[in-house]
């Protein structure tokens, strides 16, 4: 049909785009008010789960490894343990306590499985559903799940649970699940969990990861007190016997209720797992050699190298095996508390940088077998690197006059030596970048405008570590610096860490494939004065708050990946830390006893899969 008369045209038109328009809205409110329900065994942070719903085992567990025999690890702390109550600030927890996952003894409500980047399948769950915009989830528990005293584990457990956590639990716990708005049980199997935001797609994964707590055990028990009584749990061991800051056994649950369910098929197979502790590395190392345990992961360059040239070794009896590790590296590195006014400014800890010989260290302590760190996500496809993407600068430019300018046009580097002790160039650069900042070298000291020196201790709990900070120390003090290093033990660390007592620490921060509400408790603001969180350096950034806030809501993987390289680029600028180094390897030391499935997690080393096999057990005992 053909309209001669323009207006009728226009007519017709303006009729469609009203009705296409209703339409629409028509559409929108229906999905808003039906919105599309998940349901399902599993729940991927992008894309879709690797294991169907009816999968027997995950692909790296062995679901015939036999069960049995013991397996002993060592522990190494200069004050031991003194409590079984990792959940709190309070007090140092014993080896295989986790205040995060259920460590040994307790169950979660998903398990991570680690052969993919971020996916969680059902434990204590057995199905899931949620909307497609993730605003609210709700857990089906399996109604076989039991605590090991025989008592069901219900959705009024888990809702106790999560407000005893948030409420008079490590502030860990709060800051984590900043956005859950309610915990409601619907009825003894079924918990719903509803969020203030919808565009936090973490989140229906991580209220998965706490441990359930039994309310019947807690309800007469004060929680926010350290203690040695055994905890009542629901997982695959439970504790036997306590030696305070010796040792911890834990027994393998005979009737452990979840032990059939597909994401524990093949794993946890031993019937005792020991925890011996040793005060210095050196005596956990002969212990080891002379079969007083059964593992140990070695972080000691120089005794990878050097310690374990023995004959146990060369026949086979000793296994020195290095693993590929495809997380992030943790950054390790010497930390600023920012809090202090020294480390205020910027110039100032760029300035003490340069004082840090990588490459003398490497060649002359680490016998070349570390890389020098450079991003908080090193070795991943999270770091930062070059100057800024297209991608970045969208989130980067309009903080630009928040920023250091040369963040935007330069590579991050780290300084960098030839190697032969001699930094004389570097550290020029280091007193014309403290000279601006407003410190001068008067009588060999580095004083400030009111005539003060600048000085300050670092903190460390490890003896080993010490010939790491010497030669910094010495550097620093040609650029009439005093540092002084305090040795501590474990306890007293972990105290004067958590409430921020320090000058410097050295330490690290683990990350994932898939960082999320957890970068809030490295470096949010909200953070920087709660006793515990782990924001040790002090940061206030409303730039680094923006950024959190982007990876928080990435709302996919593309996303994601160029929210946290703007992070990682971010921190690096500002020099909040002076990197060391990093190995993309875990170098374990075992006894030749054990078995292991062909095919081991690519993220994990998957220790719980390992078996104890008896025949080549007998041949060690006729070595």
């Amino acid at each position: 049909m053909r309209f001669k008369n323009k207006n009728n045209i226009a007519f017709i038109f303006t009729i469609k785009f009203i009705w296409l328009l209703c339409f629409q809205q028509t559409a929108l409110a229906a999905e808003v008010k039906n919105p599309v329900i998940h349901k399902t065994h599993a729940i991927a942070m992008h894309g879709q789960p690797k294991y169907p719903a009816n999968f027997t085992h995950f692909d790296y567990a062995n679901p015939d490894a036999p069960r049995g025999g013991v397996f002993k690890q060592a522990t190494v702390s200069s004050s031991g343990f003194d409590s079984l109550n990792p959940f709190i600030v309070k007090g140092v927890p014993a080896a295989g306590m986790a205040y995060l996952g259920g460590g040994y003894i307790y169950d979660t409500l998903l398990v991570q499985s680690y052969d993919e980047a971020f996916t969680k399948y059902g434990l204590l769950a057995e199905s899931m559903e949620w909307p497609d915009n993730r605003s609210w989830i709700t857990f089906h528990l399996r109604k076989n799940a039991k605590f090991h005293d025989g008592h069901p584990i219900t959705a009024e457990d888990v809702v106790f649970t999560f407000n005893l956590l948030t409420e008079k639990g490590h502030p860990l716990y709060k800051t984590y699940y900043h956005n859950v708005k309610t915990v409601t049980a619907l009825n003894n199997h079924s918990v719903k969990f509803e969020f203030d935001t919808k565009t936090n797609r973490e989140l229906i994964l991580i209220v998965g990861q706490f441990p359930i707590l039994p309310k019947h055990y807690w309800e007469t028990h004060d929680f926010t007190k350290t203690t040695l009584e055994f905890p009542l749990g629901s997982g695959p061991y439970k504790i036997s016997k306590v030696d305070p800051g010796r040792s911890i056994h834990y027994e393998r649950v005979k009737d452990y209720w979840g032990q059939n369910v597909a994401v524990n098929k093949g794993q946890y197979n031993f019937d005792m797992l020991i925890f011996d502790y040793y005060r210095e590395p050196s005596v956990a190392i002969e212990a080891i050699k002379a079969g007083k345990y059964d593992l140990r992961v070695e972080n000691s360059a120089k005794s990878w190298a050097t310690e374990y040239n023995i004959a146990s070794v060369k026949k086979g009896h000793l296994i020195k095996a290095s693993i590929t590790d495809y997380t992030p590296a943790a950054m390790q590195s010497f930390i600023f508390n920012i809090r202090r006014d020294k480390f205020k400014d910027l110039k100032v800890r760029e300035a003490i940088g340069y004082a840090y010989d990588f490459e003398w260290q490497n060649k002359t302590i680490f016998y070349n077998s570390y890389t020098r760190i450079d991003s908080y996500f090193a070795g991943s496809e999270l770091a930062a690197t070059g100057t800024p993407s297209k991608a970045e600068l969208v989130l980067l430019d309009p903080f630009k006059k928040q920023l250091p300018s040369e963040l935007f046009t330069k590579p991050f580097t780290l300084p960098k030596t030839d190697g032969s002790g001699n930094i004389r160039n570097n550290l020029r650069q280091a007193l014309r970048l403290l000279k601006q900042a407003g410190w001068q070298i008067k009588n060999k000291q580095l004083v400030n405008n009111k005539g003060e020196p600048f000085n300050f201790e670092v903190l460390l709990t490890q003896a080993n570590f010490e010939r790491i900070v010497l030669p910094f120390q010495k550097n620093l003090k040609r650029m009439g610096i005093e540092m002084t290093i305090r040795k501590i033990d474990t306890q007293q660390y972990i105290e004067r860490r958590n409430s921020f007592d320090f000058d410097m620490i050295v330490s690290g921060f683990p990350q994932s494939t898939s960082p999320g509400n957890e970068q809030r408790d490295y470096w949010h603001s909200s953070q920087a004065n709660i006793k515990g969180s782990r924001n040790y350096i002090g940061i206030e950034n409303p730039v680094v708050d923006q950024l959190i806030s982007k990876i928080i809501q990435a709302p996919d993987r593309k996303t994601l990946i160029a929210s946290t390289q703007a992070l990682d680029r971010v921190l690096l600028w500002n020099h909040y830390v002076i990197p060391q180094y990093y190995l993309n390897q875990t170098r374990l030391v075992y006894w030749n006893k054990f078995g292991m499935p062909e095919q081991p997690p690519k993220y994990a080393v998957g220790l719980n899969t390992w078996w104890y096999d008896s025949a080549k057990a007998k041949k060690l005992t006729k070595q």
